[in-house]
């Protein structure tokens, strides 16, 4: 039954449409309403964002002391613009003998389905340590949400005095992950006017962008061959200096008025990924640039040795924890001490046109995540 109820939570979760380009207050009010009839104190965290839609966080906890068990999602999903099923749509959640399909099934409504059923199990049960969770807005975006969270929640702060157990749901086929890459993202941008080639009256904004990208490459290729910025652990080894460029030019007779480079780089823990970002800024500067942070999130990395990581193997039957290269809300939430990421589904299936989880990953996970609350909370 606890599988099935699991089901209905993620067929309620992915039938509501909560693509970051869109306000997720629907889902945040379904997810506070389930939370509260399972006994939960609730908070919301809000903000409007530049297309002023209302961005919505969740927060809850049942129960009171020190550490206990926290669970953190996001309720956002990326865009669906193609599907291959004619008969449902990507927000219709429709499920096979094997599969779940539907945006956001995997990444990551599945998880948090999984959760609130395994929490139900126990809502009649009384605990001796608290069980709390955090489903945030925006980490699509840049885990705008999180940060937000961490700003102005009052419910965090207490969570930082209990110091709990953290379980970052993202999909890890329920594998214990340690530690992530960080994800930072800047942007220069050279300004120039536009006007027809054949006079002299345009301003190629490109004539100050080609310095600046030959610095770019400098990095790029210190970063790919230096031992300072590889790190074996993870896959791939590097941090993936990743350079794109544009001029928007429309046609080859203008003279571009604007031209644009783009660098996101995944720096890895112990890494000085702020001088990298320095650099960068320096150099814009040197050539005239407009530089803009868009994204400054830190790797995480917990203590592959640390007691309550040796439990969670234990939890979960694996032998050894492991690292991922992709980021989460982890980043933003350092001051927790005891963070692991854990959650049913595949990252592979994340962001897919035709995104699922398997009923089995469904199945371990709500069981995984009920056992965990019993060990931690019961």
């Amino acid at each position: 039954m606890t599988l099935q109820r699991a089901l209905e939570i993620q067929r309620t979760l992915v039938n509501m449409p909560s693509v970051s380009s869109d306000s997720n207050r629907p889902i945040s009010e379904a997810i506070e309403i389930l939370l509260q009839t399972l006994g939960f104190q609730t908070e919301t965290v809000i903000y409007t964002d530049e297309q002023q839609n209302e961005k919505v966080s969740v927060i809850a906890n049942r129960g009171s002391g020190s550490s206990g068990l926290l669970y953190s999602a996001h309720s956002d999903v990326v865009p669906a613009d193609a599907w291959s099923f004619p008969e449902a749509g990507p927000f219709d959640c429709f499920q096979t003998s094997e599969r779940v399909y539907g945006r956001g099934s995997c990444d990551m409504k599945g998880s948090l389905a999984c959760f609130l059923a395994a929490a139900e199990t126990v809502a009649d049960r009384d605990l001796r340590a608290p069980l709390s969770l955090i489903c945030t807005s925006d980490e699509e975006l840049g885990f705008y949400g999180a940060a937000h969270v961490v700003k102005q929640s009052h419910l965090y702060r207490q969570f930082v005095e209990q110091q709990p157990v953290t379980i970052i749901g993202e999909p890890t086929l329920l594998e214990v992950v340690h530690a992530h890459k960080g994800v930072y993202v800047f942007k220069a941008i050279s300004w120039g006017r536009a006007g027809h080639s054949s006079t002299s009256h345009g301003i190629n904004a490109n004539l100050a962008m080609i310095p600046f990208l030959q610095e770019m490459l400098a990095i790029y290729q210190e970063t790919a061959e230096a031992p300072e910025w590889q790190d074996a652990t993870f896959d791939p080894p590097g941090i993936t200096w990743n350079i794109g460029i544009n001029d928007f030019t429309y046609a080859s007779n203008i003279t571009p008025e604007r031209s644009e480079c783009t660098v996101c780089f995944r720096p890895m823990p112990n890494q000085p990924a702020d001088d990298l970002m320095d650099r960068a800024r320096r150099a814009a500067e040197k050539h005239g640039l407009e530089f803009i942070v868009e994204t400054a999130a830190p790797p995480f990395h917990s203590p592959a040795d640390a007691d309550y990581i040796r439990d969670l193997l234990e939890l979960t039957g694996r032998p050894s924890s492991r690292t991922v290269s992709y980021a989460s809300d982890a980043a933003m939430f350092s001051e927790l001490q005891k963070k692991v990421i854990c959650g049913p589904g595949d990252i592979v299936q994340a962001h897919t046109e035709d995104e699922w989880i398997s009923l089995d990953q469904m199945e371990q996970g709500t069981n995984l995540y009920r056992r965990m609350i019993e060990r931690f909370c019961l």
